[in-house]
């Protein structure tokens, strides 16, 4: 059985042997202390990752601007053989006329739009097949403007979900109006009319 006389340090076991002849005894339990020739480094990478980062952000958000800046400037009314804004504000209404691809008739469905104040954005709902939806410019061609139509309601899922309408003015006071779409299964559908 081991007791505590067993267990005390010392070369095979004998009280009073040389305490250098340990190894332990020459070690310390403690790391070495850190260098601090690194630490200069790794506080220059940070800073060159700040500074890279905030190169980023600052060419993404001029990115952003000039992209918007280009965006709002090809949709704004310019040039003079363009149609004044006030032209197409305000709220219309008139029978649509859609034909497929081949020009055969496909229905007649009544539209009801409104353009808000500035052309660059409206609403609409077709009546006929009780769906509305959203207004937005996306171009301006001379006198025409194109907006891209986006549904909000479809209750009886019977029209597109996206479209595009064009308009002008028909000097008779009304618009002229064209829809083009394309259907789920792939098949291009335009409609004309008149807005009064």
């Amino acid at each position: 059985m081991d007791t505590a006389a067993e267990l005390e340090p010392g070369s095979n076991g004998e009280h009073g042997a040389d305490a250098s002849a340990s190894p332990v005894r020459g070690m310390s339990l403690w790391p070495p202390p850190r260098s601090n020739r690194h630490s200069g480094r790794r506080r220059r990478k940070v800073v060159i990752t700040a500074a890279v980062l905030a190169f980023l952000l600052l060419l993404g958000a001029g990115g952003y601007a000039l992209w918007k800046f280009v965006l709002d400037g090809a949709a704004a009314p310019s040039g003079d053989d363009d149609a004044p804004v006030s032209a197409f504000e305000g709220s219309w209404s008139g029978q649509m006329k859609q034909v497929d691809t081949n020009g055969a008739p496909v229905a007649e469905w009544d539209a009801q739009v409104r353009i808000e104040e500035g052309a660059e954005r409206g609403s609409t709902a077709w009546t006929t097949f009780s769906c509305s939806g959203t207004l937005e410019l996306s171009a301006r061609d001379g006198d025409r403007l194109v907006y891209i139509y986006s549904e909000t309601s479809d209750p009886q899922e019977r029209c597109v979900d996206d479209s595009e309408l064009t308009v002008w003015p028909n000097g008779d006071g009304g618009l002229d109006s064209e829809w083009a779409s394309v259907t789920d299964d792939g098949t291009r559908m335009v409609s004309t009319g008149v807005l009064e």
